[in-house]
């Protein structure tokens, strides 16, 4: 795994403290995840496909952002109850991070600087721009629900628009891959 990247202080959204090396030797997709935006119901999609891949080593990591529209504007706890309560959500969660700008957590400051690119980025970036909302520009992260891939080694391997579903089959395919 790279080290760099596995030594990076996480917070879950329980308050442990733990790091990427908690999960070595498993493909890890990891989300900025938000409650009150429009791509939220992707929580139900992301919560399946990790049920049903966990057992392979899949696992999918939810980082709370108020980044963007404060779309993400509660505490921890609020958060939590939300994602159990509304989407059943048995995935690890951590505590709430800054994705982008001059607070940006170091592990997103690693992972966009390993992946630069986004996969089906510009229909979203548009989208946003057609409603007059200011948007980062590449390589900063776009939106809630942008999705980084790591693979078993530790490598980051993809990185996928906010609107792409995880039951996009270029999302699929690229996790099967690894597993």
């Amino acid at each position: 795994m790279n080290e760099q990247l596995q030594d990076i202080p996480l917070i879950t959204i329980d308050g442990k403290e733990v790091s990427l090396k908690d999960y070595a030797g498993k493909v890890i997709l990891i989300v900025n995840v938000a409650s009150k935006c429009g791509l939220t119901p992707q929580y139900s999609s992301l919560e399946r496909f990790y049920r049903h891949h966990a057992e392979e080593g899949l696992v999918v990591l939810g980082f709370p952002a108020n980044d963007f529209r404060e779309q993400e504007p509660g505490t921890d706890q609020q958060i939590a109850d939300f994602c159990k309560t509304e989407y059943e959500v048995t995935f690890p969660l951590f505590s709430k991070i800054a994705v982008s700008g001059p607070h940006q957590h170091p592990l997103y400051t690693a992972l966009v600087r390993a992946k630069p690119s986004t996969v089906g980025e510009g229909s979203m970036r548009q989208r946003l721009q057609d409603y007059g909302i200011a948007v980062n520009l590449e390589p900063e992260v776009l939106w809630n629900f942008e999705k980084f891939l790591i693979s078993r080694e530790g490598e980051v391997v993809g990185r996928f628009a906010p609107d792409m579903d995880i039951t996009d089959t270029r999302i699929q395919e690229a996790i099967r891959a690894l597993l």
